[in-house]
């Protein structure tokens, strides 16, 4: 039980220790993620419906 309560104390200790981004960089952080997500969702989306009608036209 002791390792245990030494366990979460040392966890507190160490999250008083962490920089917390503030909102403007969170927000601008959070863009960022969501943007480049979208992108490379968007490109695969394409890619894989060219290399479709590729192999399609190759089959036929």
């Amino acid at each position: 039980m002791q390792r245990i309560k030494k366990f979460f104390s040392d966890v507190i200790r160490e999250m008083r220790k962490v920089s917390w981004p503030r909102r403007g960089e969170l927000t601008r952080s959070t863009v960022t993620v969501l943007t480049t997500v979208a992108f490379f969702a968007i490109f695969f989306t394409v890619l894989d419906l060219g290399i479709s009608k590729l192999i399609r036209l190759i089959l036929e």
